[in-house]
């Protein structure tokens, strides 16, 4: 059996699945067979992923691919999927593309963040005060996600829509973007901004004295390390996210996530499991579920008939998967959370 996944930035999400596989193999594998996990690194480089995708599917001959980084990058990979039909499972992007148009080989981990945004923003506009939103983004698919769905709540009257200003990539100064924001009149900010940007990019509104400005973040902006960047001086509390999973940290406590932290530092070395990990962890059990449900014989027809009946609670992402044949995305709900004192804290679950 041979299942794989490209990889740039998710070195996390990758030592997850490792670890997972190798406890699956050493308890037999599945049906006999063991896992063999296959990581290619593309850089982040649409040319490269291509180029690794061509590699895995045509000389390795890899079974599914799982957990590949990037929505430009998978994109360009299903040029190759698609003719043979290989399974592309929880890939680490939440772009509607993942599994818009359908087709049969596509599965989405969670909720994209195009849902993500309309959900959050529409609980902000209900409870708390946001009226005008203005946007920070990256120009990217990833951006525009965030931009159609605060200006799809615009068209509906849940909000109003102030600037939307783009940034580079590198970008560190947010001073001027800041300053157009409030010329703007905007009391909140949905950011679709690399995770160190955004920290910088709040960071600089308090210097600002922009201190009752509200910002939002998307399920990219939804890391533990967010939440706490410089949590000391308060400045990340008031931010809010809507994620298709629960932040790690409020769940220590479970049995369930404890034995799975302890299981991923003796396989690491890492204390605390990042938000990378939690969906590598998370990808790589619904891929072993849909290959026990598949049984001995199979093929990608059996696989992906496996994966449409997939139905169980995943209590390391803290969701219910639950795929159909109409419906190829695990995880549906919606969580909403603020960032309280350093932390993420659960206020609204949307169904």
């Amino acid at each position: 059996m041979k299942y794989i996944k490209a990889l740039a930035a998710a070195a996390p999400a990758v030592a997850a699945a490792q670890a997972y596989f190798a406890e699956v193999n050493a308890n037999g594998g599945v049906h006999g067979r063991t896992i063999n996990y296959i990581v290619e690194d593309h850089g982040y480089q649409v040319p490269k992923a291509a180029q690794a995708a061509n590699k895995l599917i045509n000389r390795d001959q890899v079974f599914a691919m799982l957990l590949n980084l990037g929505t430009p990058h998978n994109l360009a990979m299903f040029q190759l999927m698609e003719p043979k039909g290989i399974p592309n499972i929880s890939p680490i992007t939440a772009a509607r593309q993942m599994i818009e148009p359908p087709a049969p080989w596509k599965f989405a981990g969670t909720s994209s963040y195009y849902d993500g945004t309309i959900s959050a923003l529409t609980y902000m506009a209900e409870n708390e005060g946001t009226q005008k939103v203005c946007l920070m983004i990256l120009p990217t698919d990833f951006g525009q996600e965030i931009a159609e769905g605060a200006k799809k709540l615009a068209e509906d009257g849940v909000i109003e829509l102030g600037e939307e200003i783009g940034h580079k990539p590198d970008e560190s100064d947010f001073t001027g973007a800041l300053g157009r924001v409030k010329d703007a009149g905007c009391d909140t900010v949905g950011l679709a901004l690399g995770v160190s940007q955004q920290i910088n990019a709040i960071a600089t509104a308090r210097k600002l004295g922009m201190n009752d400005l509200k910002f939002y973040v998307s399920g990219a902006g939804f890391h533990t390390v967010v939440a706490k960047g410089l949590a000391q001086q308060g400045v990340m509390d008031g931010v809010y996210a809507g994620a298709g999973w629960q932040d790690l940290e409020a769940r220590v406590g479970e049995p369930e996530v404890m034995e799975w932290m302890a299981q991923y530092k003796e396989a690491t070395g890492e204390d605390f499991p990042s938000t990378g990990a939690l969906l590598g962890r998370s990808g790589a059990e619904i891929f072993v579920r849909a290959l026990e449900a598949a049984g001995p014989d199979l093929t990608h027809e059996s696989f992906i008939a496996a994966m449409e009946g997939l139905d169980y609670d995943d209590v390391i992402a803290g969701n219910h998967v639950d795929f159909t044949a109409e419906d190829h995305t695990a995880a549906d709900e919606i969580f909403v959370s603020r960032i309280e004192n350093g932390s993420w804290v659960l206020v609204e679950t949307i169904e």
